[in-house]
């Protein structure tokens, strides 16, 4: 039941977001109080979202170092560069050249080990990798938001909301997350509620987007017309990405299973983890949050192309010689 959930989570998320344009256009006095719904709703997802990244299990990354230094430099090095190339060519909005940079510099710590497992990847080290990726995109952002807006603009949005944002909604779910993982209980009562969150992201998303759209319904409306430039970037971003990962897979001799580990970690990004900040930016860059969520979508559409593409074509099986018995 779980797995038809998330395999219908598009059109869910677009049906729920087009039912919060409707109430947002039918009901404007709603947006107050749906404002003060959807951070705790957002804290929730977020602590769902954690409990499914292996955060007690750090030390297993550095079993297969070749995978893990091959992730780091395609996640935090080559990405950044190829996001701060598409900086150049997008739109030059600072809201919309915000949420481009936000959502596409943090990779995937928790859907994308589901399509790692379903595209035929080594789903147990990728479950390794996730700890080691989520801590260090939290870390380097601000870095890559300095080299690429300037450091007066950083400044800015590290004060007041987006701080608040990032400790309360990214921090403290994050700790409470490793709390459950690390102290509930015996082994079979933590997995049974650690599975029983997984439920939690794809309907708790679906409110976030629901909340969102009914409340920045003029933001959203106003800026439906760089969704076009916006399929192009991100649909772009999508074919680049894992053709890094079939380049460093090679450079580092990494197994078939290794290099689709790489192919969809380079491709899905971590929009849940962002959107709070995105939420939470000053007024006059709201049009962020309309990138990060529209990016969500065009990601979900691609991985689905993924598990075609990366185990037929990009990092197919070796083909084994038939040997040919004599009579």
């Amino acid at each position: 039941m779980r797995e038809r959930l998330e395999q219908y989570q598009v059109l869910i998320y677009l049906v729920t977001i087009a039912l919060g344009l409707i109430l947002g256009l039918a009901a404007p006095e709603a947006s107050a109080w749906l404002d003060v719904v959807l951070w705790p709703v957002l804290g929730l997802l977020l602590y769902a979202t954690f409990t499914q990244t292996p955060l007690v299990r750090l030390s297993e990354a550095f079993r297969e170092l070749r995978l893990l230094v091959a992730a780091v430099i395609g996640n935090f090095v080559v990405i950044p560069l190829l996001v701060w190339a598409i900086l150049q060519v997008a739109p030059g909005d600072a809201a919309i050249l915000l949420g481009i940079a936000l959502v596409l510099l943090v990779p995937c710590t928790d859907w994308f080990i589901t399509f790692t497992h379903l595209g035929g990847g080594d789903t147990r080290r990728a479950i390794a990798f996730s700890p080691i990726s989520l801590l260090l995109q939290l870390a380097l952002l601000p870095l890559y938001l300095w080299l690429f807006f300037g450091g007066e603009f950083t400044e800015t949005l590290a004060g007041g909301d987006v701080l608040k944002a990032f400790v309360g909604l990214i921090l403290v779910p994050l700790v409470a997350a490793w709390f459950t993982e690390r102290w509930a209980g015996d082994a079979p009562v933590r997995e049974r509620l650690i599975a029983g969150l997984a439920w939690f992201p794809v309907p708790l998303l679906a409110l976030v987007v629901f909340i969102i759209a009914a409340s920045q319904v003029h933001t959203v409306l106003d800026g439906a017309g760089v969704l076009l430039p916006l399929l192009m970037i991100f649909g772009g971003f999508l074919v680049l990405a894992p053709l890094f990962a079939w380049m460093l897979a090679r450079a580092f001799r990494l197994p078939v299973a290794q290099g689709r580990v790489l192919a969809f970690s380079f491709g899905s990004r971590n929009s849940f983890v962002i959107l709070p900040i995105a939420l939470a930016l000053p007024q006059g860059l709201e049009l962020a949050v309309v990138v990060v969520v529209f990016q969500s979508l065009v990601e979900l559409v691609g991985m689905a192309l993924y598990l075609w593409w990366v185990p037929r074509h990009l990092f197919p099986e070796p083909i084994r010689p038939v040997s040919v018995k004599g009579r």
